[in-house]
């Protein structure tokens, strides 16, 4: 099939959408260096040609991609850190997401299986500065802000990892009840800015 008739039995819409979520698959599975550019388009139905032209390269469409599977987060959400119990909530939050046997998200599984290409490690840590730790830095007070942000996402992934890649039996479903109290103890004082009285 020519990409002129290609172009006039599907919308550009819908061809972009295509080659996004095959992409997404593929870098989800394997990675930025593992995942070719003909596997994604032969998952969404094109040709590689085509995805240069909408995408530019498997670097843009790395980003796209990337910038896509981040934009909504899970565990620290507008609502979440702005809370009067937030504490709880991430903690709550980040055990249910991380439940042994659930299905990782995608933008972490994304950023795990990249990390040995700089330059998507690169696109990874702009994503995160720009999105992730800008909001919870903005939610919280303290000229030790950005540190305790990017502590707070470390932790998370830290969790992720050794919980739901990794599987250490004793962070396993059957203590999600002691992992929570631990949990919102570390939380509290990555969030909560300890104010010293003065004497």
């Amino acid at each position: 099939m020519s990409e002129c008739s290609f172009f006039r039995r599907r919308d550009a819409g819908t061809t972009r959408a295509a080659i996004l979520e095959s992409a997404r698959k593929a870098f989800i599975s394997s990675g930025y260096d593992g995942a070719g550019v003909r596997e994604i388009a032969k998952g969404a139905g094109v040709t590689a040609m085509l995805i240069n032209r909408y995408f530019g390269s498997k670097e843009e469409l790395f980003a796209e991609v990337l910038a896509q599977a981040n934009r909504k987060p899970i565990i620290a959400t507008p609502e979440t850190l702005h809370s009067s119990n937030r504490v709880e909530r991430i903690s709550k939050a980040l055990l249910q997401v991380t439940q042994p046997g659930a299905t990782a998200l995608d933008g972490f599984l994304i950023m795990l299986r990249s990390v040995s290409n700089d330059r998507a490690v690169q696109m990874a840590r702009e994503v995160i500065e720009g999105h992730h730790q800008q909001n919870v830095e903005m939610s919280l007070s303290g000229e030790d802000a950005p540190q305790r942000a990017a502590l707070l996402l470390s932790l998370v992934a830290g969790v992720q990892i050794m919980r739901q890649v990794i599987g250490l039996e004793a962070l396993g479903q059957d203590f999600d009840k002691q992992l929570e109290g631990v949990l919102s103890g570390l939380i509290g004082e990555l969030v909560d800015e300890k104010i010293t009285a003065e004497v």
